[in-house]
């Protein structure tokens, strides 16, 4: 409870430091604050005429540092043009330094020796507006990269979400109709087979539906729900299909991604099984060592078939499978595939989330 609390507390400070009036103005505050007590420090005058000096400052910085942000930065930096943007950065503080420093000397006419000061510290100035402007550019550049970080986050995940919905709505509307054909055929026969089918139709549907909607799922109720899912599709085949489902390994808290082989599995039968005439095979191992995961889906071919309009990459496509492997497993999977003349073999590589 309190840890959820202090997350929601973090993203709430967190949105509000990302509102640009607010990080503006901490900005300016910080800058105040530091010319302030560099300037009382140095030269020990009273805090109205410091204020009066750095009110000028920060008009002439603000020039600067907003003319940098959003002329300079977008113009030249973003554009790679990083000779070019130095140089026009480098001339900036050049013109602000010493109209900067006219200003300030023209408010200390009672003052000359503030005003020779500030004519013998002119290239300190320089260096401090480098500073002051040269922050302004390394903030931008933070914030730009924190958004687009967050922006990338967030198509990530709704990339995964629509391709995740897109591959429910593949396997569920085929997938079910057929098996409630069969299941129709099993209660005109009174068969003892019913209702096991509707209890595993039942967790199937239970697990696409709810179970499904989180990024990782425990490794054993994939495995569970592939099982069910050929369970059923035996039923649907008949028994001169050969189907085989082979687990080797323990599997103990391992993590994975959802429906992360249905794709490949449900093209054995779409491309595979349902072109045969004589029998076919569908084989599938899934070997577990750790957090080290391989399956081999291999389904046979038959001699000859009609050329697919589309490639034979699956339900939601080879494409897609690829991209979603590269966002929820970047580095970590390797996937080969063998289209040989009688089978077509998927091995898919993973390193799993413990």
């Amino acid at each position: 409870m309190n840890l959820s609390i202090e997350s929601s507390s973090w993203k709430r400070i967190f949105h509000l430091l990302s509102k640009p009036v607010v990080y503006h103005s901490i900005f300016w505050i910080t800058v105040l604050l530091f010319y302030s007590g560099f300037e009382m420090w140095v030269t020990g005058n009273n805090l109205f005429y410091v204020f009066s000096n750095n009110v000028i400052k920060l008009i002439i910085l603000g020039i600067a540092v907003y003319y940098n942000i959003y002329v300079l930065i977008p113009k030249y930096l973003a554009q790679k043009k990083i000779t070019h943007y130095f140089g026009f950065f480098i001339l900036l503080v050049l013109v602000v330094t010493p109209i900067e420093s006219f200003l300030i000397f023209s408010n200390s006419e009672s003052l000359p020796e503030v005003q020779a000061q500030i004519q013998r510290d002119l290239n300190l100035t320089f260096v401090l507006n480098f500073f002051v402007v040269g922050t302004s550019s390394l903030v931008k550049i933070t914030v730009d990269w924190l958004k687009s970080q967050r922006e990338k986050q967030e198509l990530q995940t709704q990339t995964m979400q629509s391709e995740l919905r897109f591959l429910k709505s593949q396997i569920n509307p085929h997938f079910l109709f057929n098996t409630l054909n069969s299941l129709y055929a099993l209660t005109l026969k009174k068969s003892d087979k019913a209702p096991d089918i509707v209890l595993k139709l039942s967790e199937m549907m239970r697990y696409m539906l709810y179970e499904c909607n989180v990024p990782l799922v425990r490794l054993n109720k994939e495995v569970h729900y592939i099982g069910n899912y050929l369970d059923l599709e035996k039923l649907r085949q008949g028994e001169n299909i050969d189907i085989k489902f082979e687990v080797e390994g323990t599997i103990s808290d391992q993590k994975i991604a959802p429906l992360m082989f249905m794709s490949f599995i449900e093209n054995c039968f779409k491309h595979g099984l349902g072109n045969h005439i004589t029998p076919g095979f569908v084989h599938i191992s899934l070997i577990v060592e750790g957090n080290k995961m391989e399956a081999i889906i291999k389904n046979s071919k038959p001699q000859s078939m009609p050329k697919p309009l589309n490639p034979r990459s699956g339900g939601i496509g080879l494409g897609n499978v690829k991209r979603r492997l590269n966002l929820l497993y970047p580095n970590r999977y390797s996937l080969d595939i063998e289209d040989a003349p009688n089978t077509y073999t998927v091995d898919l590589k993973v390193s799993l989330e413990v």
